[in-house]
């Protein structure tokens, strides 16, 4: 496409931003299920990951059904997959599944003319053009809620824990420092601001070109699947972007997937809470990425112990507990918000 830029062995994707689009972009309130899914059917297929993420490929590999291998031959380990089925959502996956098996044909048939080249070299699997038959899509559909429920689901909660640390690092970028900072450091190793464009390697492919948002803003979207951006600069209703969630903790990204039995369970918990502990707990749910001396005021309490109510709910696995600089930030992990919701309906 025109605007393209060659940079070394890599290809540069310029997006162009107005003062607009600055005033317009912002950081996905929640993780995108299609987004991981794409990802995780790459990363499975992706050898070159093995030893970064063997357990879970091997665990994957072994409850693979034929279901989950028809979607799973529409998204191979490098190249194009169709865009609708992996668009940049928030919902849950059986929702956003919903809205590609309802995908319009007129859609579908732009989504195959962006990745069906007249070129006999292509990778494409054959069948991709029957994807515009209601039955075989539907059928691809039933693959897609298979794969999540064997690659991401079982992992789920602590991948929208991590997901959700990492946003509370983002909005205190915005914070102190506006956009500019949030998309400078958002992924120094692959995203560079020169202002106004913001600049992204991306390994050689037809997918680099100049992109201006027009007043449309950017969304930007942490994953906890993705070492290397993907641009979605058709997502509506404005482009889209992967960066590495929690990109300095390289561990816990990969804890999550650690695993076989990520769930935790809630009523060994529940004794440890009494009021002021419930108060610590509920300040965090309703600021997430607090710091400490900023906790401490929500709850009425001294920093020091403000901190130690912190530590107890962190070893509880109730909160996430992050370093960034030299300020450390509490938010709440899904088991302490599940906590709290049974206490509210409770005492309701």
């Amino acid at each position: 496409m025109p605007g393209m830029v060659r940079q070394g062995d890599s290809m540069v994707f310029r997006i162009h931003f107005t003062t607009e689009d600055l005033a317009r972009t912002t950081v996905a309130e929640a993780p995108m299920p299609l987004v991981e899914l794409n990802q995780a059917a790459r990363t499975l297929q992706n050898r070159d990951q093995s030893v970064r993420l063997t357990g879970w490929r091997n665990r994957s590999l072994a409850q693979l059904s034929a279901t989950a291998r028809v979607a799973l031959d529409f998204i191979p380990s490098v190249g194009w997959s169709p865009t609708f089925i992996s668009a940049p959502r928030t919902g849950s996956a059986e929702e956003l599944i919903e809205h590609v098996r309802a995908t319009p044909t007129r859609h579908i048939r732009t989504a195959l003319d962006a990745i069906l080249p007249q070129d006999s070299r292509s990778k494409v699997p054959s069948l991709t053009r029957s994807l515009i038959d209601s039955d075989f899509l539907g059928l691809v559909c039933d693959g897609l809620g298979a794969l999540y429920e064997i690659l991401l689901a079982p992992y789920w909660p602590e991948m929208v824990d991590a997901y959700t640390a990492d946003r509370s690092i983002r909005m205190r970028q915005v914070l102190h420092g506006g956009v500019e900072q949030l998309l400078s450091q958002a992924n120094p190793t692959r995203m560079r601001w020169k202002a106004p464009v913001l600049e992204i390697r991306t390994p050689t492919d037809n997918t680099e070109y100049n992109l201006h948002l027009a007043g449309r803003g950017l969304l930007l979207v942490p994953s906890m699947m993705r070492t290397s951006p993907v641009i979605h600069y058709d997502a509506a209703p404005q482009p889209a972007i992967t960066y590495p969630a929690l990109p300095d903790q390289p561990l816990r990204r990969l804890t999550v997937f650690a695993s076989t039995c990520p769930a935790k369970a809630v009523a060994p918990v529940a004794a440890l809470l009494g009021a002021t502990r419930a108060a610590v707990l509920t300040a965090i749910a309703e600021n997430p990425g607090c710091s400490t001396t900023e906790l401490a005021a929500f709850a009425g309490l001294a920093p020091s112990s403000a901190s130690e109510h912190a530590t107890v709910l962190r070893e509880a696995g109730l909160i996430s507990t992050i370093r960034h600089r030299n300020t450390v930030l509490h938010s709440p992990n899904q088991l302490g918000l599940s906590l709290l919701n049974r206490m509210s309906s409770r005492f309701a």
